[in-house]
């Protein structure tokens, strides 16, 4: 009708084309994957059946050998504490290398993001099984695993918060005659403070579980043990480990609550 205003569209033409596509597209890769993986579900109608005769086999829980994990799961916290600390320690100048406004060149810049890169690329697993073969089974093959697979992680989060700092306050501090140790101490530091207490207690609290299954390739922890049970089928001393495990995520979920907040 003339006269009429136009109806308003949030998208126009092109962009809801586009935006047609991606979900075709991304359909056809879901369904291309499905059928490549071969993927079946003929073992779904007995997975009730199968996950009630387990549950069966692990109840009641042997909480009478629970007295025996508490030495592997003060080793498990250990590798978590150990390595959460060596990891902030070197993550430190990889954070300061990689973030664009503080790294010295290019060079170092690129440095910093493959080391961010081949870290947070390997899973603490991979890790740990190349530090058992190099280090030999037990607690330190484990924590240098921890330490490595964390350093990408804390240098990324570390890295983006100095990229994020007010250089103003930077160059105040080197105008004041500054070296570039004091520089670092009472111009970067200060800013970055609360986010690296936050980064490296949500880490640690993220090694606490990681650090459990460390002992399935012999990389100390409560996993020795928890390894040992189910490859003897002793399912209700399986069950008596899970539950000293949930014991242990669930206070260190507390604690890292906890110091989140004393830190905001």
């Amino acid at each position: 009708m003339a006269g009429a205003s136009p109806e308003w569209r949030r998208f126009d033409a092109r962009e809801r084309l586009f935006r047609i596509g991606s979900v075709v597209v991304a359909a056809a890769v879901v369904v291309g994957s499905w059928e490549w993986l071969d993927i079946s579900l003929r073992y779904v109608t007995t997975a009730p059946t199968q996950a009630s005769d387990l549950l069966g086999r692990m109840y009641p829980p042997d909480l009478a050998y629970l007295p025996n994990t508490v030495g592997p799961l003060a080793e498990t916290i250990q590798i978590a504490v150990v390595g959460t600390i060596a990891a902030v320690l070197m993550a430190a100048p990889v954070a300061y290398i990689s973030a664009e406004n503080t790294t010295p060149n290019r060079a170092t810049y690129a440095l910093g993001k493959v080391i961010v890169t081949i870290s947070r690329s390997v899973h603490t697993i991979v890790w740990a099984l190349l530090f058992v073969v190099m280090f030999g089974p037990g607690a330190l093959a484990g924590t240098v695993a921890t330490a490595v697979r964390s350093i990408g992680f804390v240098g990324k989060l570390l890295g983006e918060e100095i990229e994020e700092i007010d250089f103003g306050q930077v160059e105040g501090v080197r105008a004041s005659g500054a070296s570039p140790f004091q520089l670092l101490v009472y111009g970067i530091v200060p800013q970055i403070k609360p986010a690296l207490v936050g980064i490296s207690v949500y880490r640690w609290d993220i090694n606490v579980r990681a650090a459990t299954i460390l002992g399935f390739v012999g990389a100390g922890g409560i996993g020795v043990q928890l390894f040992k049970a189910i490859d003897s089928f002793a399912w209700r001393t399986v069950s008596g480990i899970l539950l000293a495990i949930l014991g242990v995520v669930l206070v260190s979920e507390v604690v890292s609550a906890y110091a989140r907040k004393k830190v905001r």
